[in-house]
C-alpha cells in the first residue's frame, strides 16, 4: 500500500482551528540566524545574474515548516518546490516509528500547511510519504538546492544521500542538518562516509548543517569566501580534509536576513464593548418631589386630607 500523498488533506473542525502563526518566530523549528543567513546567501546567489543556475528546490522532513517558509522564497516562477515527510502517517519500521514518537509528536501535516500558507499564497508540492520514495517521485538532475532534515537512523540517511544524488542538477548545492549532533550519531557515519568515499564534495560547515555539492565545490568556496572577509558577525576558517578545503564558519553575532512575514497582519483584538448608558431618569411631574417630602414630614392625618382634597379639585 502506497504512503504517497500529494493532494491536501481533509480536516476535521477541530483541525481547521489550529493558531495561525503571526510572525516567524511563531513557527516552531530549529533554524539558527547564521543558517539563515548561509541559505539566503546560497539561494539569492543562484538567483542571481552572477550563477544563474535553473532548477526546482527540494525539502526532505519539514516538521513544522520554518525552513521550508525560508526556502520557499526563493522559488521562481517556473520552478518547483518539493517537501517530503512522513508527518502523522505510520513509519515504515520499528526503529522509524520510536524515533517518530520521541522527536516529533507534534507533527501534523495540517500543522505544516497551516503554518506556510500564513506566509505564502500556495503550498508546495506535499509528498507525504517515507523519503525514500523521493528518487522515484522527483525528477532526475532537476534540483537546484536540496535541505535535507528527515530522519536520523543510519539507513535512511544513506537512501536520502543517495535521492539527492539522483534528483540534483549540476552544481547543485545539498544541505545536510545534524552532521555532527552528538544525539543523532546516524546522521554522521552517513554523511562523512558519502565524503570520504561517496564523491560528495563538502562546501562549507556550520555548528548544525554541512553545505555540499556533488560536483565541483571550488567555484562555491571562492565566492562565499569572498562575502564571508566583508562580514564581521561570521567567524570563519578554512580546514583541509583528505586534501579537500572545507570553509568553516562560526557564529560571531549574526542577526538573521530579513525574515519572512505573513502576508495577513495579525487580526485586531476585538473592540471590548462599551458600557451601556444609564438610562435617562424618568421626567417627573411638577411637584412630585414636593409630594414626598410632605408624605414623609406630616402627620398621616393632615397628608390624608391634602390628598382627599386634591381629589375633590380633581373631580
Amino acid at each position: 500500500m502506497s504512503h504517497v500523498s500529494h493532494a491536501p488533506v481533509t480536516t476535521t473542525d477541530a483541525e481547521q482551528a489550529l493558531p495561525v502563526p503571526t510572525a516567524y518566530g511563531e513557527v516552531e523549528g530549529w533554524f539558527s540566524a547564521y543558517d539563515q543567513l548561509l541559505f539566503d546567501w546560497f539561494l539569492s546567489r543562484q538567483n542571481g545574474d552572477a550563477t544563474a543556475l535553473r532548477g526546482d528546490l527540494l525539502e526532505l522532513g519539514v516538521f513544522m515548516g520554518k525552513s521550508a517558509i525560508f526556502v520557499g522564497r526563493y522559488l521562481r516562477d517556473d520552478e518547483e518546490f518539493t517537501v517530503c515527510d512522513l508527518f502523522d502517517s505510520p513509519a515504515v519500521d520499528e526503529l522509524n516509528v520510536a524515533e517518530n514518537r520521541l522527536s516529533y509528536p507534534t507533527l501534523t501535516r495540517r500543522g505544516f500547511e497551516t503554518n506556510y500558507l500564513a506566509f505564502h499564497e500556495a503550498l508546495p508540492n506535499v509528498i507525504q510519504a517515507p523519503t525514500s520514495v523521493v528518487g522515484a517521485e522527483v525528477r532526475a538532475a532537476s534540483c537546484r538546492f536540496i535541505h535535507i532534515d528527515a530522519s536520523h537512523l543510519y539507513e535512511h540517511v544513506v537512501t536520502d544521500i543517495e535521492s539527492s544524488r539522483r534528483v540534483a542538477a549540476p552544481g547543485a548545492v545539498v544541505v545536510f542538518d545534524d552532521y555532527r549532533s552528538a544525539h543523532c550519531p546516524g546522521v554522521a557515519a552517513a554523511v562523512w562516509s558519502a565524503v570520504v568515499s561517496g564523491g560528495l564534495n563538502p562546501i562549507c560547515v556550520s555548528d548544525m548543517k554541512m553545505y555540499a555539492t556533488w560536483g565541483d565545490p571550488e567555484a562555491h568556496q571562492k565566492d562565499l569566501l569572498a562575502w564571508l572577509e566583508g562580514r564581521t558577525d561570521l567567524g570563519h576558517g578554512v580546514d583541509v580534509i583528505g586534501g579537500r578545503s572545507v570553509v568553516q564558519i562560526s557564529d560571531a553575532g549574526a542577526r538573521p536576513p530579513a525574515v519572512p512575514q505573513p502576508l495577513r497582519p495579525a487580526p485586531a483584538p476585538a473592540p471590548v464593548p462599551a458600557a451601556p448608558a444609564p438610562a435617562p431618569a424618568a421626567a417627573r411631574r411638577p411637584g412630585a418631589g414636593w409630594r414626598r417630602l410632605a408624605k414623609d414630614l406630616l402627620p398621616p392625618v393632615v397628608t390624608r386630607a391634602i390628598v382627599s382634597r386634591r381629589r375633590r379639585r380633581r373631580g
